[in-house]
């Protein structure tokens, strides 16, 4: 039985059948009246030099652990799809992000204030399939694929020529930047393949020297576990007590590097997919509100958007540390209550910390009514956070 993952795409028009250039041609246009910033070819060649640079990045533990980084081999496209021929490989721009303010409400990456990606970006895709079809007047088959499958996406789209991997480990793609989704078609459909693009970083630097926690450890070198995309959206256990305050008020994501970008500089605004903006307010989100939402509050603020990838209980982690930076004594008496009753242990361990950032007697006595908490972990973050008020700088809160 075939993967159900597998599509086939039929002609639904008479069509004399292109080949060749005039085929890719229309792809391209195509393409672009979807919405697409990008597209291009690669070739279904295994992609042996990502392959050893991503073994290299899991030895040395940049990955964090990931599981499914190191499970079915992200090098060989042909694994997705028997008898591929090609992959074409499409960019999907999102709006150009800010450096973040010092606002006190939670701040969400720039790509994930939209309908989510994986939805907006498959719908396209499938319908350039179509239209692929029918300008080659011949069916095939195809595996449609927006970063839930096995693949080295940006390795894939750097062979296609819609850019060039940067030191901060985006894509670059000219004239657009940054600020784009991938999505791929493997297909048994045989396409003249791309060429690459020359890179383009030079001698700068600019995403290095702007990360808040150093986690671009080197040129096209991240590591994970330092990386604020990370330790907001994939990591779902405590957050390590010394990167914490460089988190600031980022409760999803971290457009840092790519905000500094200067492929990502515009004198004019640069077109986007409209679907990827509007839900999620720019200026962020109500962090007390997300700190204690229901189930039915979350569920209303994570639908059909890329929150969905974190739970209630990791939105509420890390809106307690954006508390904790925020530094606003206005918070205190939520905190408070999240240390005090919250269903999450983490939470409340989080909770505990930011209290400690705080500071003043009602802190004080919160935490100290935590020492008796039944999870081991909150009683040493409240420990260590009554630790710290005593020290000088504690703040009173009403």
């Amino acid at each position: 039985m075939e993967d159900p993952a597998i599509s086939r795409h039929l002609p639904t028009e008479q069509s004399p059948g292109l080949a060749g250039e005039p085929l890719l041609a229309r792809l391209r246009t195509e393409a672009l009246r979807l919405g697409f910033a990008a597209v291009g070819v690669a070739p279904i060649d295994r992609l042996a030099d990502g392959a050893a640079r991503l073994a290299a990045w899991s030895a040395q533990g940049f990955d964090a652990g990931l599981d499914y980084m190191r499970g079915a081999d992200r090098a060989d496209p042909a694994a997705l799809l028997p008898a591929a021929r090609s992959v074409i490989v499409a960019a999907l721009a999102h709006p150009t992000p800010t450096p973040l303010g010092r606002s006190a409400r939670g701040s969400v990456a720039a790509y994930a204030r939209g309908t989510d990606y994986h939805l907006v970006m498959k719908d396209k895709l499938r319908k350039l399939a179509d239209a692929l079809a029918s300008a080659a007047g011949t069916p095939f088959r195809a595996r449609i694929a927006v970063d839930t499958a096995p693949l080295l996406e940006r390795e894939l789209a750097a062979r296609a020529g819609l850019g060039f991997v940067g030191k901060s480990t985006m894509l670059i793609v000219p004239g657009v930047g940054t600020n784009v989704m991938l999505g791929e078609i493997v297909t048994d459909l045989e396409l003249a393949a791309g060429a690459p693009i020359p890179a383009g970083c030079g001698a700068c630097t600019a995403c290095i020297d702007a990360c808040p926690t150093g986690a671009i450890v080197a040129p096209f070198v991240v590591d994970a576990r330092r990386c604020i995309s990370y330790l907001t959206i994939e990591h779902h256990g405590t957050i390590p007590i010394e990167l914490r305050p460089l988190i600031g008020t980022r409760v999803f994501g971290c457009d840092e590097c790519q905000a500094v970008c200067p492929f990502d500089a515009s004198a004019t605004p640069r077109p986007f997919a409209p679907e990827l903006v509007g839900r999620i307010d720019p200026d962020g989100l109500e962090l007390e509100a997300l700190l204690s939402a229901g189930n039915a509050p979350y569920r209303r603020l994570v639908r059909r958007t890329a929150l969905r990838r974190v739970s209630r209980d990791v939105l509420a982690r890390n809106a307690a540390v954006a508390l904790g930076n925020a530094g606003d004594p206005a918070a205190g008496p939520a905190l408070a209550r999240a240390l005090g009753a919250h269903p999450s242990a983490r939470v409340r361990a989080h909770a505990a910390w930011a209290l400690g950032r705080l500071g003043g007697p009602a802190a004080a006595a919160a935490l100290k009514a935590a020492l008796d908490d039944p999870d081991a972990e909150v009683r040493h973050e409240a420990a260590v956070a009554l630790g710290s008020l005593d020290g000088p700088g504690a703040r009173e809160y009403p």
